[in-house]
């Protein structure tokens, strides 16, 4: 028997509220992968990971978020919890793979591709296997061609996504950058969902209560993954850097110094005199001395 699906049970409140996770995700692990592009060698990888959590953590929460909404009718769904925290650490890990290829090789084409793809890659097998972690009465079923378009979107989405983290600099532009990854990968959520139908089993039994059952084992794991991204927009909004960037990352006074940007000018010190450089007098030359004195 076919299941009547419906993806929005409770209106535009979840699509919305996913929408909001995916952007503060998106947000906070492209500008962590920036700032790594801008820190001490030792301190990168921290940044880079933490970027890869902010990313994946997002992704994930934006997904269950969203599924709150689903609900096939007249049918409990549960959720397989280790499965379910499996594509948790598949977005991640993945996630991280991209960030990390991008964030020590820079934004090369090839660096890109790579890393664009398995992360892309990352994000929809996050998806899917989250959804064989979904318990109910029923077998699920997908068109091939929809499936397809969705992991296209995300690997197109990745890659521009690891693009804007090490290419877009300041607050606002990393913003709409963020912005613009959280509409793909939203995309991609709800273009995987259009993929999806449901065959019930002969013996499953109407539940009324069924939307409300589905959405109680969610709550308690969507706690983890969404205290840590508040943490992390802390850590953010106190690094200064991370707000507001490098004060002369753009300064138009650069030009024509030959200084890369971001490189504050050295400061000049008199060559002699009472404030001169101390090592300047071991280079000054010395007046010759008068005919009588020799």
């Amino acid at each position: 028997m076919q299941g009547t699906i419906d993806g929005f049970s409770y209106g535009a409140v979840t699509p919305v509220a996913a929408f909001l996770m995916a952007c503060l995700g998106a947000a906070l692990g492209l500008r962590c992968t920036n700032r790594s592009l801008r820190t001490e060698r030792s301190f990168k990888a921290g940044w880079l990971a933490l970027g890869a959590t902010s990313i994946g953590s997002g992704i994930w929460t934006m997904h269950f978020i969203a599924m709150m909404g689903f609900s096939v009718d007249g049918v409990t769904i549960g959720y397989d919890k280790p499965i379910t925290f499996a594509s948790l650490a598949v977005a991640i890990g993945m996630v991280g793979v991209g960030i990390f290829i991008v964030g020590y090789r820079g934004a090369t084409g090839m660096a890109l591709v790579t890393g664009g793809t398995i992360t892309g890659l990352g994000v929809a097998t996050m998806h899917y296997l989250g959804m064989a972690g979904m318990r109910l009465e029923g077998q699920f079923e997908y068109d091939t061609v929809t499936v397809a378009l969705s992991v296209v979107i995300a690997v197109v989405a990745a890659t521009t996504a690891l693009w804007a983290a090490v290419s877009v600099h300041g607050f606002l532009p990393s913003l709409g950058a963020s912005v613009v990854m959280a509409v793909a990968v939203s995309g991609m959520h709800y273009t995987g969902m259009a993929a999806l139908s449901v065959h019930l089993h002969p013996g499953a039994l109407p539940d009324t209560a069924a939307a409300d059952a589905a959405t109680a084992p969610l709550v308690p794991l969507l706690i983890g993954p969404g205290c840590f991204l508040i943490l992390a927009a802390v850590v953010v909004m106190f690094d200064p850097l991370m707000v507001m960037g490098t004060p002369d990352w753009n300064d138009p006074g650069n030009a024509g110094t030959g200084r890369p940007p971001g490189i504050p000018a050295q400061r000049q010190v008199p060559r002699f005199g009472t404030h001169a450089d101390p090592a300047s007098f071991h280079s000054r030359p010395r007046d010759p001395a008068p005919p009588g004195e020799w």
